[in-house]
């Protein structure tokens, strides 16, 4: 088996992706003197021979030095010891790097083999969990017959779930556990894969896990911030359609400032790179916004099956209205939207939302869709941003008392 060296492989990316800028500052160029020549006249025509043959010889000859310089570290990083391949990401920063290039072109990555992406796993201490007994049982010594599931979103890992936490180091997952004897079980996946793709993927892991757990499981607790509380409902829906017995066991499912009618960055990314398409000078530019994910496509309307991109054009400014997906029948399903300001009605609070998520979208609900959450099972908190909901002292008295019901 090949060792992992993930330093050599992020840089090796790294130097891949600079060489594409020569190429795209070329395509700029070549566009903008490309009109200013047709304006001036068959006159100029030496003139732009000379150019083109000039410009295109210095871009190529830009990219050459990056490729060799990439070369160069490359050849390097290769004989240096590698102690331990994964080193990056199983701590909490190389694991934010990772986390933000997987969100961005982690479906690409995985399509190429790339070794900077692994499988969506069960995480304890930055590393992944085999889903066999005496592992499961290894890395859950005190495992109860509750279970509750943490489901990070786009760019970020398992340790997301540590960013603001309390003074005394405390988390939703350590509070859960002390209040309510439900133990944690943090899932990590690559954020740029479409989202039904990790739904099932979840689905497929839950039943292994499930299987494998120490005890018992007679109850299990979905929570999901942004992206991952759509790989939530998504994972429920396809492991409901195919029968898996960790779907019978859900009690609740929770997003915290998820956008279940979709998200407006993405939605304004789709526009901008059409617009910037339309035109010679800004069409690399239109390159560079177009190699965005598919998890990131998907959060323009909140797609979670398969049918919403199988078949479609991904660029197509008009697309068809994606799949209506049903709660999961005999569960509890909750939502948190926050906004910026303290009141939901503030009219920034409406335009912002939490800075990514506006409060009908978290909400589910929308001028021609409505997801059917109970408004008892629904919390708008104010004055706070998207990150905030990873750990707010007024989410988790809501957390509690929903899943002490």
């Amino acid at each position: 088996m090949t060792e992992v060296d993930e330093v050599r492989s992020l840089v090796r990316l790294g130097f891949d992706e600079l060489r594409r800028v020569p190429g795209g500052i070329g395509g700029v160029h070549r566009a903008i003197a490309s009109r200013a020549f047709r304006l001036t006249g068959a006159g100029a025509v030496p003139a732009r021979v000379l150019h083109d043959a000039i410009s295109t010889r210095v871009y190529a000859g830009l990219g050459g030095a990056t490729r060799l310089v990439g070369r160069a570290a490359d050849a390097g990083l290769r004989r240096r010891p590698v102690p331990d391949g994964r080193v990056l990401s199983t701590s909490p920063r190389g694991a934010l790097v990772l986390g933000a290039i997987g969100g961005l072109i982690g479906d690409a990555l995985e399509r190429e083999g790339s070794e900077l992406v692994e499988p969506m796993s069960v995480r304890a201490g930055g590393r992944p969990v085999e889903l066999a007994p005496d592992a499961v049982a290894g890395a859950f010594p005190d495992a109860t017959p509750g279970l509750v599931v943490f489901v990070h979103g786009l760019m970020e890992t398992e340790f997301s779930w540590r960013v603001g936490q309390g003074p005394d180091g405390e988390t939703y997952a350590a509070r859960l556990r002390r209040d309510l004897d439900l133990t944690p079980v943090e899932i990590r996946y690559n954020t740029g894969r479409h989202i039904s793709e990790n739904g099932l993927s979840l689905a497929d892991l839950l039943e292994q896990l499930v299987a494998a757990w120490p005890v018992e499981v007679d109850r299990i607790v979905l929570i999901g911030h942004s992206m991952g509380g759509l790989v939530a409902r998504s994972a429920c829906h396809l492991g409901a359609e195919r029968d898996h017995a960790w779907v019978r066991r859900v009690r609740h499912s929770i997003s915290l400032g998820s956008p279940h009618m979709g998200a407006p960055l993405a939605q304004g990314v789709h526009w901008l790179s059409a617009a910037l398409h339309a035109l010679p000078e800004t069409r690399p530019l239109a390159g560079f916004l177009r190699r965005r994910s598919a998890g990131i496509r998907d959060l323009r309307q909140g797609s979670l099956v398969d049918a919403d991109w199988q078949g479609c054009e991904p660029d197509a400014l008009r697309v068809a209205a994606c799949q209506e997906v049903p709660l999961l029948e005999g569960a509890t399903h909750c939502f948190v939207a926050a906004t910026i300001t303290r009141s939901g009605r503030h009219p920034v609070g409406r335009l912002v939302g939490d800075c990514l998520v506006l409060e009908p979208s978290a909400s589910g609900r929308s001028r021609t869709r409505r997801i059917p959450f109970e408004a008892e099972h629904g919390m708008h908190l104010g004055g706070a941003h998207h990150i905030a909901l990873l750990n707010h002292p007024a989410v988790y008295e809501r957390l509690h008392a929903w899943l002490a019901q």
